[in-house]
């Protein structure tokens, strides 16, 4: 049902709590709206779980970090309560360390809520509905389409030119001048090869139209429905629905004050 969802209400969707999530800093509301974000992405999206924690897991070491730094080095308006323990000269409290954990999962949160919108969306329609919902201009969005489907082609480029280097016996050198002489080695080939690639689809899209011009029309529109309208107040007042349960539990903290 997510892939079907229009590209633009579904940003939108996922934008807004992600920014109303920066203001709270208790551990219940982030942690309840993430289990709800896992719940929605997987039963109303095709996703597998392998895949989804191959994304998932490096950001979660992220966010462990960010949660011991916070833990560490937590100013005077967050590090309230009694101290837990001594690390070294730094005091572990109980503000402290709800501060920390209520960052991690926030982190979390927008990461889930980024991996909801990038794996149940495709990024051709998603350009087509900035151009057709949101208004942006064609020669942006096709542009960045362009630049998007060049990401693969330089990849297997990189590794034409390694097999090449490699059958005229130039390996892999060590040490810090070598690696930029090899860095120099690739990149100068990659950078002739887009410059070319980026003339060669700038003629193709004036020939074909593609002058920034506005009003034009579409071979695939675009439209909003209303499966939109209910994903988009399913995923914010699923958010709102939270924070009002936040306030009455007494858990709601907005800038390090109960609510």
């Amino acid at each position: 049902m997510i892939s079907s969802i229009n590209p633009s209400i579904k940003a939108i969707a996922v934008l807004i709590p992600g920014i109303l999530l920066s203001f709270t800093f208790d551990v219940f509301t982030p942690l309840s709206y993430f289990i709800f974000i896992l719940f929605v992405t997987f039963t109303m999206g095709d996703i597998s779980v392998i895949k989804w924690l191959k994304f998932f897991s490096p950001f979660f070491l992220v966010a462990l970090s960010f949660a011991w730094m916070t833990i560490l080095y937590t100013n005077q308006t967050f590090s309230y309560g009694e101290v837990m323990f001594t690390l070294w000269r730094f005091e572990i409290t109980t503000g402290s360390i709800l501060t920390g954990t209520s960052l991690a999962l926030r982190s979390l949160c927008f990461v889930a809520l980024s991996l909801l919108f990038a794996l149940t969306t495709d990024s051709t329609k998603f350009m087509l509905s900035l151009m057709q919902q949101c208004k942006v201009p064609p020669k942006i969005t096709y542009g960045i389409l362009a630049g998007y489907r060049f990401l693969p082609l330089f990849q297997q480029e990189l590794q034409i030119l390694r097999q090449a280097h490699r059958i005229r016996g130039v390996g892999r050198t060590k040490g810090l001048k070598g690696k930029i002489n090899q860095f120099r080695r690739y990149a100068i080939p990659l950078l002739a090869n887009g410059i070319r690639k980026a003339e060669r689809v700038a003629i193709a899209m004036e020939s074909k139209g593609f002058t920034g011009d506005t009003d034009r029309t579409h071979y695939h529109q675009m439209t909003i429905e209303k499966k939109d309208w209910i994903f988009f107040s399913f995923i914010v007042g699923g958010f709102i629905i939270i924070v009002v349960f936040s306030y009455n539990l007494g858990y709601l903290n907005i800038f390090g004050k109960k609510v």
